[in-house]
């Protein structure tokens, strides 16, 4: 079930590989980020601030933590699944939370099948994906000069179209998916930076909540 997914995000991994690479990231570096990170998004960001020789540190911290700031509010879903574990347990499944997995977790939750196992075991297989996959575009970064034109640089945005429609549940969602659109564009547009990802994020999440109380709210009465 995970596999294809697994799959698209070993093609953007590749694309960072060869962007880290040409970055002036080394192997050693590229296995550290991509272990340690773990974060897609925000190694994409950390790219676009990377300047070797006057590393701007602060910078590329206070920016990914700002992107990875959903990772919050998807970990606090979670906590229904994980909460009889341990602390330590718990600290080391929501490691491997990424939005591809926790969006597939999620919707098997919704069906009444979702677990530990399931959370941890996609989780798993998406960190080998994503380091594999950027270690080979960072080695075979000088045969992949230009990523765009094997289309790899559409992996990305694909595999989060296929995730959405996956977790369509009816006309409902619109109003949460549109908000938090329109507040994300619109926030591109005002503000310098990456704001858009946490606002959009932010203003589609309380869009949702408020409609789904309207809903429970008429359904009462």
């Amino acid at each position: 079930m995970f596999l294809p997914v697994a799959v698209s995000i070993a093609a953007y991994g590749v694309v960072w590989g060869v962007l880290a690479g040409q970055a002036g990231l080394s192997v050693l570096e590229v296995a550290l980020m991509s272990g340690l990170v773990f974060a897609g998004a925000s190694q994409f960001v950390a790219l676009d601030m990377w300047t070797p020789g006057n590393l701007p540190v602060l910078s590329i911290v206070i920016a990914a933590g700002i992107v990875n700031l959903r990772m919050l509010l998807m970990s606090a879903t979670l906590r229904p699944l994980v909460g009889h574990l341990s602390l330590p347990k718990q600290l080391g499944a929501m490691f491997f939370v990424s939005d591809e997995q926790w969006a597939m977790t999620m919707a098997e939750v919704r069906k009444g099948t979702g677990s530990v196992a399931f959370l941890i075991g996609t989780g798993v297989l998406s960190w080998f994906a994503w380091m594999g996959s950027t270690l080979c575009g960072r080695v075979l970064g000088a045969f992949i000069d230009d990523p765009t034109k094997y289309g790899l640089d559409f992996a990305f945005t694909a595999t989060f179209l296929a995730l959405l429609l996956g977790m369509w549940r009816g006309r409902g969602d619109l109003v949460p998916w549109i908000v938090g659109a329109l507040a994300a564009i619109l926030t591109s547009k005002l503000i310098e930076g990456n704001w858009y990802i946490i606002v959009g994020g932010l203003v589609g999440s309380f869009a949702g909540a408020l409609a789904e109380t309207i809903r429970e709210r008429r359904h009462v009465a």
